[in-house]
């Protein structure tokens, strides 16, 4: 089902070929904000933002224009782990993604008036999440749970540190960490493979070399992979918000970890998006105290955390906390009947294949695995490991990752 290739200067390419009339087309990078020292923290989001403001090729307006001005849709996200640009425009036009692809990722200049400009730009973005506490919260959770590590880093950093970057800094941080061993060209659409590896061989082949990885570099993240060490905590923030903002979270399966697809069921379970999701029926429909509540596991490649959030009236605040963790511990004490667990598995494929139906979601979510795995698997391979799960295996990670000893709890009011 899935294609892969690796070129020369050992970019990996990964592609499903679709009958679509649009091909959505990325790369995924494996730096983000974990990746950051010092000084630096923001700056992997703001090369995100200014690697689009120029080049040797071209000025801001032309690298906008050149996939907006065929009908398609260019855009790029940092996360603590991965760098994503990707385009989604009609398959004829590929050719064109890929060519700027390779422009602004080897080849931006950085202008120097352009990026006053959009250090006002991400200031103003910093200042908007900071008056969302719905999103805030979650970033200060990781702050205290991470302590000194790296992943406590926020992505977009301070503005201190955003008005202080200069060209001279981007450059030198893409030079070091942007380097084709860390690379992944991802592809969903309508295509032959071999033009696929074609287009990749003329655009991105003679782009650094196989070769060009920063010792030091790897050096440094590995050793803050060894060291990453996290407390319990109970904190009370007066935010003077309308709704109390309440987090409850800790420990979760890394990427890497055998119990990923248990927690990734379990974690559906209790407060996935669906209407019957554990927490969603006990805290919102049966008690009316809240819009949304939500779970939310994310596996990073060291470590992994999951959250449950919800936004309640100050008086609901204790009583819905005594609701989560009466759910959590259920999920520890009983056991899921046959018939509960065969629903369960039937509703997390159902949405999984919901996702990859989309082909940018597809695009994006193979790209980021070919990255970590060096692979994809299909959806049959993912169904077959759900179905294998066990009521036994879902209750042993409840007891061992939703346990009182491994959760903290942060609340805005």
């Amino acid at each position: 089902m899935y294609q892969y290739h690796t070129l020369d200067n050992g970019i990996r390419i990964v592609f499903r070929q679709t009958d679509s009339i649009v091909t959505h087309a990325g790369v995924y990078i494996g730096v983000g904000s974990r990746h950051e020292q010092g000084s630096e923290e923001g700056i992997a989001h703001f090369i995100e933002h200014s690697i689009f403001k120029g080049t040797e090729r071209r000025r801001s307006w032309h690298i906008r224009n050149r996939i907006d001005g065929v009908g398609g849709e260019l855009d790029a996200f940092t996360t603590k782990e991965e760098t994503c640009v990707y385009a989604s425009a009609l398959s004829q036009h590929l050719d064109r993604s890929l060519e700027l692809f390779a422009d602004i990722l080897f080849h931006s200049t950085f202008p120097a008036r352009e990026i006053e400009k959009e250090k006002d730009v991400v200031v103003e973005e910093i200042n908007l999440y900071r008056d969302s506490p719905a999103e805030l919260i979650f970033d200060e959770f990781e702050e205290r749970y991470f302590g000194s590590h790296p992943l406590a880093h926020n992505i977009l950093g301070s503005k201190r540190n955003v008005r202080h970057f200069t060209p001279e800094q981007l450059k030198a941080f893409m030079a070091s960490r942007y380097t084709p061993d860390r690379m992944v060209v991802s592809v969903v659409g309508n295509v032959e493979f071999k033009k696929l590896i074609h287009l990749c061989q003329k655009h991105f082949e003679s782009q650094g070399n196989a070769e060009q990885v920063n010792v030091e570099f790897q050096s440094s993240t590995l050793n803050s992979q060894l060291s990453i060490r996290n407390s319990q905590f109970n904190h009370t923030i007066h935010k003077h918000t309308h709704q109390v903002h309440m987090l409850v979270g800790g420990a979760a399966p890394t990427l890497y970890d055998s119990d990923k697809t248990a927690f990734t069921l379990l974690n559906n379970i209790i407060g996935g998006p669906a209407m019957n999701s554990r927490l969603n029926v006990a805290v919102r429909e049966r008690e009316g105290f809240c819009y949304s509540i939500e779970s939310q596991y994310v596996p990073f490649t060291d470590a992994g955390l999951f959250y449950i959030y919800a936004g309640v009236d100050s008086n609901a605040a204790d009583r819905s906390t005594e609701l989560i963790l009466s759910e959590l511990r259920r999920l520890r004490d009983i056991p899921l009947t046959p018939r509960q667990l065969r629903a369960a598995q039937e509703q997390l494929i159902g949405q999984m294949a919901i996702n990859n139906d989309s082909g940018l979601n597809e695009m994006q979510s193979i790209g980021k695995a070919c990255l970590n795995f060096e692979h994809v698997d299909t959806l049959d391979e993912m169904n077959r490991d759900i179905l294998a799960l066990t009521p036994a295996d879902l209750q042993e990670a409840a007891r061992h990752y939703l346990h009182p000893d491994n959760l903290s709890f942060l609340y805005y009011v």
